[in-house]
């Protein structure tokens, strides 16, 4: 036995007759016009407080990306290989400006040991965070000084952390530098 509406209809099309066409049902078009308006009201408060909920997330972890990204970039500054251990995956990967791949963490430990990686200065910038799902991509620039010659360098770097085991670690980089005009 088939469970019935108003007139002898189904639930969900008598529902749908009431909100898209009162005039099929027995409710007076006043109390229809109300009841569409605070329906649409409910959904679109719903939406905005999920959207501002979402946003608030998004500025929270963006927030804590950032000061990792910039941490990161401390820690090649002052190759602290210590620091860089908690920060980079065991088996990171670097496209770096040497046009080299380097991979593992170990990779960018030789380089900071034979003067590869050896900067005066170093000031990173980053101007844009993509979320996905347990990963951040950040896009932006740096601006390095080379201890040993003193030339300035400008690249472009994209970094993308990845959640694992709970932790955000730095697990994929690129950069390049940028040819002088």
């Amino acid at each position: 036995m088939k469970r019935t509406g108003r007139e002898g209809k189904r639930p969900f099309q008598s529902a749908v007759n009431w909100i898209f066409a009162p005039e099929l049902d027995e409710v007076p078009r006043e109390e229809v016009i109300v009841m569409k308006f605070l329906l649409v009201l409910l959904f679109t408060c719903t939406g905005i407080s999920a959207f501002a909920q979402a946003t608030k997330t998004d500025e929270k972890l963006k927030e804590e990306i950032r000061k990792l990204d910039m941490a990161h970039a401390e820690a090649i500054l002052k190759k602290d290989t210590a620091a860089l251990t908690v920060l980079l995956a065991d088996d990171a990967v670097t496209n770096h400006p040497t046009n080299k791949i380097v991979k593992e963490r170990e990779g960018i430990f030789d380089m900071i040991r034979s003067g590869t990686i050896n900067y005066a200065s170093f000031v990173r910038v980053p101007e844009e965070f993509l979320f996905y799902k347990n990963m951040v991509v950040v896009m932006g620039h740096e601006t390095l000084k080379m201890a040993d010659t003193g030339r300035t360098v400008n690249r472009r770097y994209t970094n993308v952390w990845m959640k694992r085991s709970g932790k955000w670690r730095l697990s994929i980089r690129h950069a390049h530098i940028v040819c002088p005009d």
